[in-house]
């Protein structure tokens, strides 16, 4: 029996740095009330603010099954029932050094492969603490101009691997759309999941994750390859037939 359901944030649950829509928001709302629910994304928890809690019409008691895993879940977020905020449980931080050889590691791989836009919207490197992201449109470009700058994943995947080689002593991943996340070394989704898993006290078989790129190379690989069953959606339009799926198949 599945007692934990989680998803990715972008593409998944919603367009890509786009708010959740009210169909999916409901539906998000109805797995609350019979099961723990996670969302893990690279993204900061001011995205998960965003996209995910402004439009999550339910009953607050609910939410005590709601966990929320920030950049790739280097930070974990449980609400507190007592005072009604979010709280950060843990958070796997850089140092100020760290932060420095990465965005050098960066910043001469963009410059290297060509990529470097003249007119980013947004910055093109954002500290998330415990990430560091590149984005090549910049934070703010839309969905639609994202998609469309790299509709293979071949652009970032060879800044991909012309960052990696350059700083081997943390982990470089092809993120979103258009970013690049890096971490600790050894820190992913997969590591969230093993997070998650103690904190809950669940096995991987108790575990079901939803997400858009479960490829081997994508971001939520690694949750895949520790062995949790997974579903990949084409994107966040497929996901609510998925969670109706669940709702009527897999018992509280």
């Amino acid at each position: 029996m599945k007692k934990v359901i989680i998803f990715d944030l972008d593409e998944t649950l919603t367009e890509t740095r786009s708010p959740i829509t009210d169909e999916t928001a409901e539906l998000v709302g109805e797995l609350l009330k019979k099961h723990q629910v996670c969302v893990i994304s690279g993204g900061q928890f001011s995205q998960f603010e965003k996209q995910l809690l402004a439009n999550l019409k339910i009953d607050k008691k609910y939410l005590s099954s709601l966990h929320l895993m920030p950049t790739c879940g280097t930070r974990y977020f449980k609400y507190a029932a007592n005072n009604g905020t979010w709280q950060l449980v843990y958070a796997e931080n850089f140092t100020d050094e760290q932060k420095k050889t990465i965005i050098e590691a960066m910043e001469a791989s963009i410059d290297e492969v060509g990529y470097r836009v003249s007119n980013p919207k947004g910055p093109l490197i954002e500290d998330r603490g415990s990430q560091v992201t590149y984005s090549a449109l910049g934070q703010d470009a839309g969905p639609a101009e994202k998609k469309a700058w790299d509709s293979s994943g071949q652009k970032k995947l060879k800044i991909r691997n012309v960052i990696a080689p350059k700083i081997p002593q943390f982990e470089v991943r092809v993120g979103g759309t258009t970013s690049i996340d890096i971490t600790k070394k050894g820190i992913d989704k997969a590591y969230g999941m093993k997070k998650l898993m103690k904190i809950l006290g669940v096995t991987k078989k108790e575990m079901l994750f939803i997400g858009d790129r479960l490829g081997e190379g994508g971001n939520d690989y690694p949750v895949k390859a520790m062995g949790i069953d997974c579903v990949a959606v084409g994107g966040y339009e497929q996901t609510p037939s998925v969670i109706r799926d669940i709702l009527t198949t897999i018992p509280q």
